[in-house]
């Protein structure tokens, strides 16, 4: 679902990594293992951005044939997720707030990509808003 699509680019003695559709997350590695690691940082940050702003998040456009994939975190997924079907609803954090019977505080962290939410919050939020959440490992 936010499988975003990397450019790796050899700069010197690092690999640079850029991110087409989400040009904030900018970053590098001695190696392209290490810089992919970072990645995956680097785009958690950026697409914090959008979610802190509260603008939809990017669209990730298809790979091209041999081109590397990054994602966020399982956890910071499945976040992102929720944030998704809220902003496509038109659904103010207020209003999943009430439909939840959270204090806004606890929205606000379950849409802190750097707090560790249970993850039985982020199913209730996600049936909150007509969704469900699906672990799977593959």
């Amino acid at each position: 679902m936010f499988d975003y699509p990397v450019t790796l680019t050899p700069d010197g003695d690092t690999v640079l990594v850029s991110f087409v559709d989400v040009p904030e997350a900018i970053t590098f590695g001695a190696d392209e293992d290490e810089a992919l690691l970072q990645a995956v940082d680097a785009l958690e940050t950026a697409l914090s951005f959008y979610v802190e702003a509260r603008r939809p998040l990017p669209v990730a456009s298809k790979a091209k044939r041999g081109q590397r994939t990054v994602r966020p975190s399982a956890l910071e997924g499945a976040k992102l997720g929720v944030y998704q079907a809220m902003t496509e609803q038109g659904i103010k954090k207020a209003e999943l707030a009430r439909r939840l019977g959270w204090h806004m505080p606890q929205v606000d962290r379950l849409f802190d990509l750097r707090h560790a939410s249970r993850l039985d919050q982020i199913e209730a939020a996600a049936r909150a808003l007509g969704r469900h959440l699906e672990v799977r490992i593959s």
